[in-house]
């Protein structure tokens, strides 16, 4: 059933009323008020946007309703970007799972299918991250802690054992060696009898955040970004299922930025690679309709809300009027979210429950299409089954119990979300502006002016904490504790190591090293040819059966590593 017509008072004769009934209450209850004290002496958004005491009508006057925040499914789709959001289809719930050896993983993902979640999130091992074999010396003592260790298109193979891959959405947080992992996530795929076209996920693939927040670089941010464009032209044309970027606000959030730097720099980092795919024939409306976002969901409930309308009207703004797009759906802005793993603590960790709750209702509420949390237990160790379980049932009572999902944007109209959403707009367009002006993300992220603002930004807010004035509860204060009740902590079982190492040898041992060699080859010279496509001979390695570190080792040999600048 339709809403009724809102009635409109719209005579001179209101608006003058109201800004007199407004000077009354400000001289009269406010001052009242105010000469008592207020708790601070300032009030302030997570990322120091003042808060006044009071928003009202005169706080939006200048927003025209139409242009700025439009109606759902529609340009610029600051309400969200389907007509009936939640009511037509809920979120997908995607928790971040994976450790160990492939077929560890695989349980895991099984018990997650099992418990509800309709889709995969895997996060792989720092030295897959970084393009290591598991044998290399580098990753030693590293191998399956943080995430699953892949070391070749057989690793894949039993990390998907009985998963069909033409039926569940697998999102891979990869981005240096991504298009190796996608191109064994297709292979894999190949196997089980799915077509490249109808395998569906999205990789992260979003390499040039790695320079200024995360560190799991592998080769110079040109090369690197070459690659990803290979990547996005090869699904808009082969993998046409797949989301070949997640373009990522997440890690530059967790290395400390504000909400404004996360909007900003994730989005001048999306203009490189638009532009770069573009550079390579594909045009925009064949690849823009597929790119993906993460963004991080922070404590701070308003600004976060207001961030995610902020980005869909910033985003389709950007790529209407800088690249041309006129599809509707090279316009949206289509994100995935994770609850703060930074905002979480090791002191009282139950209490990350509510965070990660509090962050999670804000995502909805900013109309996130797909979310996951970051687990309670997450500041301790690799989450247990029990605080994934939590997780996966917080997302569903947020959907099924509290009604939030009856309507669309529900918060829209709120005098204080729509001025914070302009303001954040504004905020972010000024950093996307100074980045324009010194020459674009690459050559910000080349002269480390990009990462030498989030690091300001990070001591500033550590700082906040040090001295009390920002409050963290069970950190700097309430901080009494039951110690007698500890949590539960996963542990790393000692075996994976050995047991992936003999796995790798035992492969090296059964393939087809002249294959492999040729494999190999192929690729370091179409990588010394700076217009050849990259994914082809990747392919090809990848079902030789060549590794990872052998395939990264090989374009390594052409790109050479990365040597980030010396901030001074």
């Amino acid at each position: 059933m339709l809403a009724p017509e809102p009635r409109h008072d719209g005579s001179d004769e209101a608006a003058a009323r109201y800004r007199e009934e407004l000077r009354r209450w400000q001289q009269g209850p406010l001052a009242k008020g105010l000469a008592y004290g207020e708790r601070r002496e300032r009030f302030e958004t997570g990322s120091g946007i003042p808060v006044e005491p009071l928003y009202t009508p005169l706080s939006v006057e200048d927003d025209d309703p139409v242009a700025d925040q439009g109606f759902p499914g529609e340009f610029p789709f600051t309400r969200g970007i389907q007509p009936t959001m939640y009511r037509g289809r809920m979120w997908s719930i995607r928790q971040y799972a994976g450790y160990g050896t492939a077929a560890d993983a695989n349980a895991r993902f099984r018990f997650l299918l099992a418990n509800g979640q309709p889709g995969l999130s895997v996060a792989f091992d720092l030295p897959t991250q970084m393009g290591l074999d598991s044998d290399d010396p580098r990753s030693a003592g590293e191998v399956g802690q943080v995430g699953v260790a892949i070391d070749s298109l057989a690793d894949m193979e039993a990390l998907f054992d009985g998963i069909p891959l033409d039926r569940v959405s697998t999102s891979m947080t990869i981005n240096a060696p991504a298009p190796v992992l996608v191109a064994m996530y297709v292979v894999a795929a190949e196997k089980q009898g799915v077509a490249p076209g109808a395998v569906m996920g999205t990789a992260q693939n979003d390499v040039l955040k790695e320079y200024v927040a995360r560190g799991t670089y592998i080769y110079p941010p040109r090369p690197s970004l070459r690659l990803a464009a290979d990547l996005i032209a090869y699904c808009s044309r082969t993998a046409v299922k797949f989301n070949p970027i997640s373009l990522s606000g997440y890690h530059i959030r967790e290395a400390g930025s504000t909400a404004p730097q996360e909007m900003a720099f994730a989005v001048a980092n999306a203009c490189a690679y638009v532009q770069a795919a573009i550079d390579r024939g594909v045009a925009v409306d064949d690849f823009a309709p597929r790119l993906s976002w993460i963004f991080n969901t922070h404590t701070d409930f308003f600004e976060e809300i207001a961030k995610y309308r902020a980005l869909r009207r910033l985003w389709a703004e950007l790529m209407r009027d800088r690249f041309g797009a006129r599809k509707p759906q090279s316009q949206m802005l289509r994100t995935h979210t994770q609850t703060g793993g930074s905002t979480l603590t090791a002191q009282q960790p139950e209490n990350n429950i509510v965070r990660a709750g509090i962050q999670a209702l804000a995502a909805v509420l900013g109309g996130v299409q797909s979310l996951a949390l970051s687990c309670y237990d997450e500041a301790l160790s690799i989450p247990t089954q029990k605080a994934q379980r939590i997780a996966v049932r917080t997302q569903q009572i947020i959907g099924e119990e509290i009604g939030v999902t009856n309507t669309v944007d529900p918060l829209g109209g709120s005098y204080f979300v729509e001025a914070l959403t302009d303001e954040l707009q504004r905020r972010a367009t000024a950093l996307i502006e100074e980045i324009d002006r010194r020459g674009g993300a690459v050559a910000c992220i080349e002269s480390g002016w990009m990462q030498e603002q989030i690091q300001a930004e990070a001591y500033r807010a550590e700082r906040a904490v040090v001295s009390g004035e920002k409050v963290v509860v069970g950190v700097n204060r309430y901080t009494e504790t039951d110690e007698a009740d500890p949590t539960p902590i996963f542990r790393a079982d000692e075996r994976v190591m050995n047991e992936q190492l003999e796995r790798l040898r035992l492969h090296r041992a059964s393939r087809d090293e002249a294959a492999v060699r040729a494999g190999l080859d192929a690729l370091g010279a179409a990588a010394r040819e700076p217009s050849a496509d990259l994914m082809p001979p990747i392919l090809d390695a990848v079902r030789a059966y060549a590794t990872l570190g052998e395939i990264c080792g090989s374009l390594r040999e052409v790109f050479g590593g990365y040597r980030p600048p010396v901030s001074i």
